[in-house]
């Protein structure tokens, strides 16, 4: 029988925000592989999942996540990542990758499961939905994702401030994720689209240091890198005003 990868979604770091699903999937699994830097200090995807599972179970990873100047160093990091859970592939007969927030959104996931698709030809590959930044953030700041007719723009600030400007520049609610080093730049971005008022950020959702703050308060300080944005959609029309 062809062997199981199945990326599981832990969520942002609240480990009350794993799903029954995910909880399951990583119990169930033969190995826990979880993603690290090359400093090999504990991650927010490892930190979760020993809540779950025991710490015998779980492999750790290297994998070039703090990389995003040298690709290709990023890429052979990949590489040798992806042959090592390739060789657990032909041992156990499944094998779990937990990755924080969602499998399916900007995570680390998709290039270990392009890369066993090429090693490890035929292997199951199956993902498990984890809760996003911005729906932890939006339940512990209040602020509504989306309304009636409006659509969600989700940005991720690596690509660009002037990305992040066309964004808030059009309508709906806006989410800017990894936005922690360009702070400055964030802050006016929303000030030159009228965005300010309304908008949050936070950091280290469910954990000892969360931060949940107005975006006003910015001041072009550096935060940390996983800082997500919550910029919502101008509202004016009253109760169901956009059905």
């Amino acid at each position: 029988m062809s062997s199981r990868l199945i990326g599981v979604g832990v969520g942002p770091g609240d480990p009350e925000l794993v799903t029954v699903k995910g909880v399951n999937a990583l119990r169930a699994a033969d190995v826990v592989v979880v993603p690290v830097i090359d400093t090999g200090e504990r991650g927010r995807a490892e930190a979760t999942v020993l809540h779950y599972v025991p710490e015998e179970k779980v492999l750790r990873v290297v994998f070039a996540l703090n990389e995003r100047s040298d690709r290709a160093r990023r890429e052979a990091a990949w590489d040798a990542a992806g042959e090592r859970v390739a060789g657990l592939l032909t041992r156990h007969a499944s094998v779990a990758f937990a990755t924080i927030g969602d499998p399916n959104v900007y995570s680390t996931f998709t290039y270990l499961a392009q890369t066993i698709a090429e090693l490890v030809p035929g292997t199951v590959v199956e993902t498990v939905p984890g809760i996003t930044a911005m729906q932890d953030l939006a339940a512990r700041s209040g602020a509504v994702l989306t309304e009636g007719t409006e659509p969600l723009t989700l940005v991720p600030v690596t690509a660009g401030a002037a990305v992040l400007k066309e964004a808030l520049n059009g309508p709906g609610t806006v989410v800017a994720y990894k936005f922690g080093r360009q702070a400055a730049e964030v802050a006016e971005a929303l000030r030159e689209s009228g965005r300010l008022d309304g908008a949050v950020w936070g950091s280290a959702l469910g954990l000892p240091e969360e931060s949940v703050r107005p975006a006003g308060e910015l001041d072009g300080t550096a935060l940390p890198y996983l800082s997500t944005l919550i910029a919502p959609a101008r509202r004016d029309g009253g109760r169901g005003g956009k059905l």
